[in-house]
């Protein structure tokens, strides 16, 4: 009697994982803990995220700089990121204002909209809970973690002096340029900051103005906070 044959159970393709092409949704996942399930530097976080919009909307070529004044482009089609064409159509709506304007306006309001888009896109997941019982919050979960890996992966090598700074994505610079000025150290620690000072500083003019606007908005609210305003 020939021997039995076992059947091996069929092994499922791994799904690949497929990074946010927004710069708003890749800060928002870097700026998830995952020590604390909850987000990091929270109070400079819109800031943050629509300076990230306002990059996304400069490398599409929709905005460019006039006089540290964001200047709507010839447009070659609409931005495909909702978030970044409602903030392109409020631009184009107003006289020309400082990169800042457009960093503080709405800072707030980001947060739940790249929340959302990500939710949408099923990359994490939102519960609502009660903190110690009590106060409404809200529970996020990352569905797919190995995608924040491999943002944070990028932005570790875009930190190694081996790269040319000339060579390094623009995107990739963006990212950790933001961490670093809104002091994101969930992406950027402290002592990176400091050992990668000068780097840092390149890879931020090469960035280009909307990342000393940040840098001027986040000084502007930590002022206010300190004196109680």
């Amino acid at each position: 009697m020939p021997p039995r044959l076992t059947r091996r159970p069929a092994v499922r393709p791994v799904a690949s994982s497929k990074l946010p092409d927004a710069l708003p949704a890749r800060l928002f996942l870097l700026a998830y803990d995952p020590a604390t399930g909850r987000l990091a530097s929270r109070s400079r976080l819109g800031q943050m995220l629509r300076a990230a919009a306002l990059i996304d909307l400069q490398l599409s070529g929709h905005l460019g700089d006039d006089d540290d004044r964001a200047q709507v482009k010839v447009q070659r089609g609409r931005p495909h990121d909702p978030i970044a064409a409602s903030m392109l159509d409020d631009i184009s709506a107003s006289s020309p204002r400082k990169w800042r304007y457009w960093i503080d306006r709405h800072h707030r309001g980001i947060l739940r909209e790249v929340r959302d888009e990500l939710e949408r896109a099923r990359l994490i997941k939102v519960e609502p809970h009660r903190r110690f019982g009590l106060f409404p919050a809200e529970r996020i979960t990352l569905r797919q973690p190995l995608v924040r890996r491999q943002l944070l992966q990028a932005a570790t090598d875009t930190l190694r002096p081996a790269r040319l700074v000339t060579r390094i994505d623009l995107r990739d610079a963006a990212l950790v340029v933001l961490a670093a000025t809104g002091d994101l150290r969930t992406v950027v620690s402290k002592d990176q900051r400091d050992r990668h000072k000068d780097r840092l500083a390149q890879l931020a003019v090469r960035v280009g103005p909307v990342v000393p606007a940040l840098r001027k908005s986040v000084q502007a609210s930590a002022a206010a906070a300190a004196g109680g305003g």
